[in-house]
């Protein structure tokens, strides 16, 4: 469970979701909004955190941005096999975590009024844990491994930017001969 803390995480009732809508929908992740107070179904850490069910990522207005980007990255990086049945607990080993947290600030990034900066404030405040002591100075310092993984897999390209595809897709658009 998050730790207690002065720091107020940015919710999604804070931002505009439109522009999060569109990325996750490239993915494929359909978001599903519950009523202020009512169960997240699919949610690992309980309530206000978001869950995860197939493609559909269950919020509330509460549910903070990095939680629901967490989860959201969880299902981009997992194995077609393991998206199959998904159901609250993603799973995956410690390259795929580390693929996900460094793949939740890039999209981060890509939000209007969340940014980078927040993200790594954000995840620092809920408790993840880095080598370096926060969120930033693993991502600028001791994540290049992850970012690295996420190339590998097909989810960013080589500059770092997110190829708005599922890992997985790769190998299938490889197969069939067409870009990669």
């Amino acid at each position: 469970m998050p730790p207690e803390s002065s720091h107020r995480v940015i919710t999604l009732e804070e931002i505009d979701a439109t522009s999060l809508v569109e990325i996750l929908g490239s993915y494929g992740v359909e978001l599903v909004t519950v009523a202020s107070g009512a169960p997240i179904p699919g949610s690992y850490w309980g309530e206000p955190e978001a869950g995860l069910i197939e493609n559909r990522l269950y919020l509330r207005p509460d549910t903070p941005i990095q939680s629901a980007l967490h989860e959201a990255c969880h299902y981009i990086c997992m194995t077609p096999d393991r998206r199959v049945g998904l159901h609250t607990d993603a799973g995956g080993g410690y390259d795929e975590e580390d693929g996900v947290c460094y793949l939740q600030i890039v999209l981060a990034g890509l939000l209007p009024g969340v940014g980078r900066e927040r993200m790594w404030a954000d995840m620092d405040d809920w408790g993840y844990t880095f080598r370096l002591g926060s969120a930033r100075a693993w991502f600028e310092g001791d994540a290049d491994d992850a970012q690295a993984w996420l190339v590998e897999q097909g989810l960013l390209d080589a500059s770092g930017q997110p190829r708005f595809r599922l890992r997985g897709e790769y190998e299938e658009i490889g197969a069939r001969g067409g870009a990669s």
